[in-house]
């Protein structure tokens, strides 16, 4: 299995990513990202997978079910938390977008068909995670205890300030001892430009993967517009290089009744965490709120 898929390489009829789970190798996670034309619909059909409806940028209007959300999006994923939509399996969904706009649709396949259903950007919880340069944004948009109005996806994103690690101390989420809660795992990643908000190929980051077997064990150089993906083992950390601040959206599911991100923190390191009780935040976090920065 390729676990790092470059920018480019998901591609699919005009489209940044299609991704499926047949693609990935796995049974649940998918992610697709849309690039809508002004004025133009898209009819997606969502089949036996549920999905959310984010704007990486943008807006859009979303009608499904006899149901219609304005989307209001974002100028970018570096400038404000957005609204949302819920859509279920076996509808069929149309987006349009007055003035263009790029859409992610993380998704997992289910058996429940629940309704449509809006989640507006100022009910999002943003979390500070982490203290020093392990501080990062966790936005837990589609988290089970937040947004429960879910069969089997898990879905939040990450910003992480420039110079600093998340997803640390490595952790994992599979069905090896002592973890409790089996998910499969994707990374999307978007790389901000030396403004701070414009994704760009220019910069980079670093993330690692692994299992204790030794039979994953890849650190890879990701740009703006790459997937990773995670299987099993333990993942972390995702590192943003100086002068370029890293999103990554994440998308989790797993055969699990219940919908869960519960992880297991790999032992060697997971002491990091008390050294953040002395420690300050990084001020620069939270980047982004309901309220788009300017």
């Amino acid at each position: 299995m390729t676990l790092h898929r470059p920018q480019g390489t998901l591609a699919a009829e005009g489209d940044p990513v299609l991704l499926t789970p047949d693609d990935a190798g796995w049974t649940y996670c998918g992610l697709r990202v849309l690039v809508l034309e002004p004025g133009r619909p898209r009819q997606v059909e969502t089949g036996e997978f549920e999905a959310f409806v984010l704007p990486l940028a943008g807006g859009c209007v979303v009608e499904v079910d006899g149901r219609r959300f304005d989307l209001e999006g974002r100028e970018s994923v570096f400038t404000r938390v957005t609204d949302f939509a819920y859509v279920p399996r076996d509808a069929s969904v149309t987006l349009t977008s007055e003035n263009g706009a790029e859409i992610a649709l993380p998704m997992a396949k289910c058996t429940r068909r629940l309704e449509p259903r809006y989640g507006p950007a100022e009910d999002v919880p943003v979390e500070v995670r982490g203290a020093g340069n392990a501080t990062r944004q966790v936005t837990n948009f589609g988290t089970p205890g937040v947004w429960d109005h879910a069969d089997k996806l898990n879905a939040c994103e990450l910003i992480t300030p420039d110079g600093n690690w998340s997803s640390y101390p490595p952790h994992k989420h599979d069905d090896s001892e002592p973890c409790e809660v089996v998910n499969e795992e994707i990374y999307y990643f978007r790389i901000a430009a030396r403004d701070g908000v414009t994704p760009s190929r220019a910069g980079f980051g670093l993330h690692r993967t692994y299992t204790g077997d030794g039979k994953i064990d890849e650190d890879v150089t990701v740009r703006d517009g790459d997937v990773f993906l995670i299987p099993r083992g333990y993942h972390g950390p995702c590192v943003a290089a100086p002068g370029y601040p890293m999103y990554y959206l994440n998308v989790l599911a797993g055969p699990g009744e219940e919908r869960s991100m519960a992880f297991c923190d790999d032992p060697a390191h997971t002491w990091v965490r008390g050294t953040w009780d002395s420690m300050p935040a990084d001020p620069r976090c939270p980047v982004t709120s309901a309220i788009p920065r300017r």
